[in-house]
């Protein structure tokens, strides 16, 4: 049908445009253009357009101008979806998300422009946009999804990946935390090795505040990392038959490691900018995956109970 084959453009626009957000929020803070605007919200150092151009003016007034953008795409999408498909139980559960979470991270980071903020309230605007980024993704999924061409509907989960999908999720939330919180507080470089704070000292504690939230993000990594890869295991060996979690399990891994690379050569590279927004990248597509297979979940719950 034409109207769906739009919709589904429109869906793909709005998912890309609230990946650029997330993105351009890392940017804003990896490259110290918070107050590129000074303390001036919605305007830009005094006027709507800013008269001087300068990198880091360049960098948020482009993140607020894509925010602005996005926003509008957002709220069509919604509305455009409760429309067309608010028969589907997930639908407008989802696009409620997607508008609340948008507009949470937006005056988080206008009150950080107005009046500032201590770094482990920042550290939540990457986490906040990212519960949007997620519902916007699954309405995204959900419009293909109802032309069949993958059955992502009529799933069984046991309850061991069950729970291990519900705790993984949960849990992925806090390293996200826990990463936000090393830039927030620019613990970035402290330690200079990798995967040690300092290789040749391997029984050393982290000497500071610093170490600490480094070290305790690397530690978090590494659990997630473990767990992944038990759960893909586990797919593996018992989900030959039901693709959508078999794939997606076998994916969530492949992000994993490339997180963890990124994570690792941010160290490497003293901060990279495309490596860094990588990290960024690949940590939101893993949570993004996540929030789907909570949905299967849901869906086999429901299942289970016809």
């Amino acid at each position: 049908m034409q109207h769906s084959k739009y919709l589904k453009w429109f869906a793909v626009a709005a998912t890309i445009g609230m990946l650029l957000i997330l993105l351009g929020g890392a940017l804003v803070t990896k490259t110290d253009s918070g107050l590129g605007c000074g303390r001036n919200w919605p305007d830009c150092n005094g006027s709507l357009i800013p008269k001087e151009i300068t990198t880091e003016v360049l960098i948020e007034f482009s993140h607020r101008v894509v925010t602005g953008l996005v926003s509008i795409f957002i709220l069509v999408l919604t509305v455009w979806t409760w429309r067309a498909l608010g028969h589907i139980r997930e639908v407008k559960f989802l696009g409620f998300m997607a508008i609340f979470f948008l507009v949470a991270q937006a005056l988080i980071g206008a009150a950080q422009v107005l009046w500032g903020q201590g770094d482990f309230i920042l550290a939540l605007h990457f986490g906040i946009s990212l519960i949007s980024f997620a519902a916007v993704l699954l309405l995204a999924l959900i419009v293909f999804e109802v032309d069949k061409k993958f059955d992502a509907d009529n799933v069984f989960i046991g309850k061991k990946l069950k729970w291990h999908t519900i705790g993984v999720t949960l849990y992925s939330y806090i390293v996200v935390y826990t990463g936000a919180l090393v830039r927030h507080t620019d613990s970035s470089l402290v330690c200079p090795d990798w995967p040690l704070c300092r290789n040749d000292q391997p029984f050393t504690m982290p000497y500071n505040m610093y170490e600490w939230v480094q070290m305790g993000h690397r530690f978090a990594v590494l659990l997630i990392f473990i767990w992944i890869a038990y759960i893909a295991w586990h797919a593996v060996k018992e989900y030959k038959d039901q693709k959508v979690i078999y794939w997606g399990w076998i994916i969530a891994f492949i992000i994993v490691i490339l997180q963890v690379l990124a994570g690792m050569l941010v160290v490497l590279t003293k901060l990279n900018l495309i490596v860094s927004l990588l990290h960024s990248l690949f940590i939101s597509l893993l949570f993004g995956l996540f929030c789907y297979m909570i949905l299967l979940v849901y869906r086999s719950t429901a299942n289970e109970q016809k």
